[in-house]
């Protein structure tokens, strides 16, 4: 597939910017990313010319279907991974292996040591995830699907609910109804508190009811077939309080001047600082503790990050979420989360579940 092709190539150029012959990728990701592969347990060997996936008999077809031309090392039944892998580095004659340090053991590299005694390996950090940073047209296709699914999802659930339903519940309702929409799964478990339990970032669910409180915070994502989504909302489930609709108004004016601020070159701090301080000019700027948000794509956190210490620009193609927070133990938290992609001009807003404060009232 050209895009498989693409990908691999641009990571080759990166290679030659080091020292390594060919780099093996050992996070199954990563793998994905490069390959189209879906399974796990499987590596990649990329040579200046070559790219080898090296697995286990459960593979052979799936690897046949889903990456037809990729040249495939299945182990022998009775041994290990990391056999193969050096036999096939042996015969490729490789002499400086780049690896990635982010994903391969210390075990695993130490026995590769042990093994190929004439090969330098060479950590790497982030090779393939800073390609992955930047989405092509086929990538935020699939993005755009999962924020869809988890859109409708959360529509039904939402029309769903009733006092005497609880975190769990929710959360269960949730996936029920992204893998009706289509979606593969949750892409991540989903983070359900009521009142005082949202001023846990990432709460756990709880046999907590919607009417113990006047207020609830959903945060869910849908997983399409690989790409993924990732939305907050908050809802009002009872009496409106003056605080809460303040403090949401605060949350909500944030995340706006976040994603106004948003645009190729952009500092990444930048955009978070556009952020907090609306959240901190109101007074609640230490009741603010995470980054503004994160990428998205075959995972649900990964690079770039809006966060304070980040010094690096935004480029288009990437795809961040954008989810300031207020949090008050012993009240709850209010946190708004959309997908947004930087776009040449600016940015688009992905996802399109109501916000304003009386869109949130049941």
């Amino acid at each position: 597939m050209p895009r498989f092709h693409q990908r691999r190539d641009r990571l080759r150029r990166l290679l030659r910017k080091t020292e390594a012959d060919a780099i093996l990728v050992t996070n199954f990701t990563n793998v994905t990313y490069l390959t189209g592969f879906t399974g796990d347990s499987s590596f990649l060997l990329l040579t200046p010319k070559d790219e080898i996936v090296l697995s286990d008999p459960r593979y052979t077809q799936q690897l046949g279907e889903e990456c037809p031309g990729v040249d495939v090392a299945i182990r022998p039944t009775g041994t290990e991974l990391i056999d193969t892998v050096v036999k096939v580095i042996k015969a490729a004659k490789i002499r400086g292996l780049a690896i990635e340090g982010g994903s391969m053991t210390v075990a695993f590299c130490t026995e590769l040591t042990k093994k190929l005694p004439k090969v330098e390996l060479a950590s790497t950090t982030n090779l393939v995830e800073q390609l992955r940073e930047i989405k092509d047209k086929d990538e935020v296709a699939e993005i755009r699907e999962a924020i869809n699914v988890a859109e409708r999802a959360f529509a039904v659930v939402r029309a769903s609910l009733r006092p005497e339903r609880n975190e769990k519940e929710i959360a269960w309702e949730l996936e029920n109804q992204i893998r009706l929409f289509g979606g593969t799964r949750c892409s991540f478990t989903p983070i359900v508190g009521v009142g005082p339990r949202g001023a846990l970032p990432h709460a756990t669910l709880s046999d907590h009811c919607i009417a113990e409180s006047d207020f609830i915070l959903i945060d869910w994502g849908a997983k399409g077939r690989l790409y993924v989504s990732d939305l907050t909302r908050v809802l009002v489930t009872g009496r409106i309080s003056p605080k809460l609709e303040r403090i949401y108004g605060v949350v909500l004016r944030a995340q706006q001047a976040g994603i106004a601020a948003i645009k190729p070159g952009a500092v990444m701090k930048k955009v978070d600082a556009a952020a907090r301080k609306v959240i901190e000019d109101a007074g609640f700027g230490k009741r603010f503790g995470h980054g503004l948000g994160h990428g998205i794509g075959l995972e649900v956190h990964e690079g770039p990050n809006l966060a304070a210490n980040k010094e690096r620009k935004l480029k288009a193609g990437m795809v961040v979420t954008v989810e300031p927070g207020i949090y008050l133990p012993g009240w709850g938290g209010v946190r708004i989360e959309d997908d947004v992609l930087v776009t040449r001009t600016g940015h688009e807003v992905l996802s399109s579940v109501p916000k304003e404060f009386g869109d949130c009232v049941l």
